[in-house]
């Protein structure tokens, strides 16, 4: 069953939405050399307990941190720890939510620490965060769910090959829905299978985190033996991108982007819908 939000909902939502937004930016200026990844937890915990917000990661599944911290060839999970510092010329994905009044939000991106990445670095983290707004821009009325797949996994496949030869859009982990839970149907392949045919029609009150993550590599992926962090099998690095979409009779509305989503989404000849919150 997919839930579908009344307008009332979604505005709790964009609540939500608007907390994760600003762990974003605080962790983001927190991401430094010589910073570890609990000094980034430590960061996101006092963004939600200073707007009264509630944790959708800690303790989900037994996880023990407020957001994830992906580093390197990391591609998701990452547990933060006094003992992963990080260095010049990382990058990090950072994976955060937070709950108001019941109601969730949940978006990542990837930062570069320090200076001097090399060119297919900064090139990954681009193409996965467009492949992310060209799935956005497919969340339309009428549209299936596949349509969104179809737009990841097209801008991904048109981009110049990168100097490791390609890149692989990870299998095992994709979008979903997201309302009163986290994690709910439908879930979102970032490409297209055969095997799940078209999906779910998308009809206004339809919320999902569309988050692609794409390696330099490989498409496959492993869990470490503390069984939440997961990288790439060959080692590449990785990127990961994702924003809580709500689908409105007005267009779709960006719930974890501080300004709906209005931005990027002109640049496809969209109009997001406006903001619940004014």
């Amino acid at each position: 069953m997919v839930q579908i939000k009344t307008p009332e909902q979604i505005a709790k939502m964009r609540e939500a939405g608007l907390v994760v937004a600003a762990i974003h930016a605080a962790t983001r200026e927190a991401a430094v050399p010589g910073a570890t990844t609990k000094d980034l937890d430590q960061v996101a915990r006092k963004v939600i307990a200073d707007h009264g917000a509630k944790s959708n990661f800690l303790g989900y599944g037994g996880f023990p941190a407020t957001i994830c911290t992906s580093v390197n060839e990391v591609v998701v999970h990452g547990i933060p720890d006094e003992k992963t510092v990080l260095k010049d010329g990382d990058i990090i994905s950072i994976d955060a939510g937070a709950i108001v009044d019941g109601w969730h939000g949940d978006a990542a991106y990837t930062a570069f620490v320090g200076t001097g990445h090399a060119p297919e670095l900064v090139e990954l983290s681009r193409v996965t965060e467009e492949s992310m707004w060209a799935g956005i821009a497919a969340m339309k009325v009428n549209n299936r769910l596949v349509d969104i797949s179809r737009a990841i996994e097209t801008y991904i496949r048109r981009q110049p090959r990168p100097a490791t030869g390609k890149y692989g859009i990870i299998e095992d982990f994709g979008g979903h829905g997201i309302g009163s839970e986290m994690h709910m149907d439908p879930h979102l392949l970032n490409y297209v299978s055969r095997k799940r045919g078209k999906g779910i029609k998308l009809v206004p009150g339809v919320c999902l985190a569309i988050e692609p993550m794409v390696s330099l590599g490989t498409a496959r992926t492993e869990t470490l033996g503390d069984d939440w962090t997961v990288i790439t099998t060959d080692g590449t690095w990785s990127s990961h991108w994702e924003h809580s979409i709500a689908l409105t009779e007005q267009g779709p509305l960006v719930l974890t982007a501080p300004d709906c989503g209005k931005a990027k989404l002109a640049e496809y000849g969209i109009t997001a819908a406006p903001d619940p919150l004014g």
